[in-house]
Parts: structure tokens; sequence; C-alpha cells
């Protein structure tokens, strides 16, 4: 145990997780294979969480009662280090208040406390924002956890699919620059299936923002070796992203906002998809990753 990092254990699967943006670096199972992407040089992160925006603001900038404020891609929780609550055998919790420095970029209070509990199956991820100041608190949270793809040796990318528990008819998103373009595509699922391959990419992430699911299995389409399961709760939309050009990684984003609509140029708290906490209020979303091989 160090004050970088805690492992936890519970019936042969084991993850790590870092002070520094309360991240996600690694989930194991009995045999030792490792689900989580290992921070390659074509992305330099592992399962990065977003807070207190997803995606882009225009420019980069906030706007709130007159001032503009600096927020960069994803919000500043990801690049924070966070302060160990709780740590255990089988689960912790990690908490990043606003302070100063917060404030500098997002001025409204705020805890964001993230507790992660790991069981014989998998691992519950679950996300706390509680509004501890006296103004409604205009905040978007999502889950990037980064995952290796293809998960085996031997395999191929195009082996993979992500099934989701229903069909997914509807069109998707897409950003250019960032920002969310307003035409929709069609929706690439076929049926409650998305066959997986680089060229899904080309235009950046697919974003899911009518999605009928709460869950959705990543796993060869022939149904053996491993898999992983993504379920969750609270969410509202789901990204499904990797780079084009060859980086063994698949991200599985669940996501409570999306980034700025690229015509919208209004106040922060007016910009779609945001959650608006009341003074004293709290959310709590959550995601659970099971992992195993058949």
């Amino acid at each position: 145990m160090t004050d970088d990092t805690h492992t936890i254990r519970s019936g042969g699967l084991t993850a790590i997780i870092k002070a520094q943006g309360a991240e996600l670096c690694s989930l194991r199972d009995g045999g030792g294979v490792e689900f989580v992407w290992q921070a390659g040089p074509a992305w330099p992160r592992h399962a990065p969480l977003l807070f207190p925006i997803v995606g882009r603001l225009a420019n980069d900038e906030m706007r709130h009662r007159g001032k503009t404020y600096r927020m960069t891609q994803h919000g500043f929780a990801r690049d924070s280090r966070f302060v160990w609550a709780q740590r255990g055998d089988n689960g912790c919790t990690l908490v990043l208040e606003d302070s100063e420095a917060t404030r500098a970029l997002y001025p409204f209070a705020f805890r964001l406390a993230v507790t992660y509990a790991l069981d014989a199956a998998g691992l519950d991820v679950t996300l706390k924002i509680v509004n501890t100041g006296e103004e409604t608190l205009p905040a978007s949270v999502g889950g990037h956890p980064a995952f290796n793809w293809p998960l085996q040796p031997g395999m191929s990318k195009t082996d993979y699919a992500l099934t989701f528990t229903n069909e997914e008819p509807g069109p998707v998103r897409r950003v250019d620059g960032g920002l969310l373009l307003a035409a929709t595509d069609p929706s690439p699922v076929q049926g409650a299936v998305l066959p997986l391959s680089e060229s899904l990419f080309t235009n950046d992430a697919v974003i899911l923002d009518r999605i009928n699911s709460h869950a959705v299995r990543y796993a060869a389409g022939q149904g053996a070796g491993l898999w992983l399961r993504m379920s969750w709760r609270g969410f509202r939309e789901l990204g499904v992203w990797s780079k084009p050009t060859g980086a063994p990684f698949l991200c599985i984003e669940p996501w409570r906002g999306y980034a700025s609509p690229a015509d919208f140029d209004g106040e922060f708290s007016d910009k779609p998809g945001l959650m608006h906490i009341a003074a004293g209020a709290e959310e709590e979303l959550s995601y659970r990753i099971e992992v195993g091989s058949s």
C-alpha cells in the first residue's frame, strides 16, 4: 500500500487504483490476464474519470454570470489528485472537493466521491456528486475506461463485437473538433450487435445519446475466449471510442452529458446534457465491469 496506489482483491480478481485522477489502472483475472489498457504511447491513460464536463466546450471556455473560465476537454478531475477516504482489502473510496485551484476553473462547490468495490465476478465503480454550495450545481460526469483490443493474443480486432442488451436502431452522434454535430448518422449497430473495426472510429467516437440498453458485452463474435461485460445505472449516454490508427484499445464510456453542440454559445448552465443538482442534494451513478472466459 502506497499513497499513490491501492490494490484490491476478491475471488481471484485484482484491481489497482491510483490517487491521481482516482483512476483504475489495472483489472486482472485469476490467471493474471490484464483487461485494462496499460497507457501506452498511443494514448497515455487507462480509465480517466470525466468531471465536471464530458467532451469539449467551444474554445475550451465556460461562461458563468458574466465571467469566462478555461475548461479543457473532459474537465479537471482526471488530472487532479484525489484524497483516500477509505482503503480496504476489496474496496476503496477517493474524494475530490472544490478548492481555490478548482474554483479558478469552475466556480462551484462540490464533493466528488469515487468508490471501487471488487467481488469475485467484477468491479463496481460508484460516482457520487454532492452539491456542497448554495447555488444549483451544473455538471456532467462519465467513465472513460479503455480495454485491450483484442483482449487476447492471436485474435484480430475485427473478430470482436459489442452486443447490447436491447436493439439500438436509433441514429448516433459524432463530433467535429470535439464539438457535437447537429446532424446524426445511421446507427452502425446491427440489431443489438456492433461489429468492431478501426474504420468505425475514422470520425472519432460513436455516441449513442438515445441508448435503450443498460449493459453491453465485449467479446469475440465466435463466443469463445475472454469476454467483458459493462452495465450502468444513472448514465444516459454511451460513447465508444478508439484511435483509427492501429491503437490496441477500445473505450466503452458511460456518460451523463456530452460535448457542447457545435452551435451552442450560451451560459454553461444552459448547455444541453447537464445535470442540475440542487444545493445540498446529490447524484449517484455507477457502472460495473465483469470479466471472464468461455
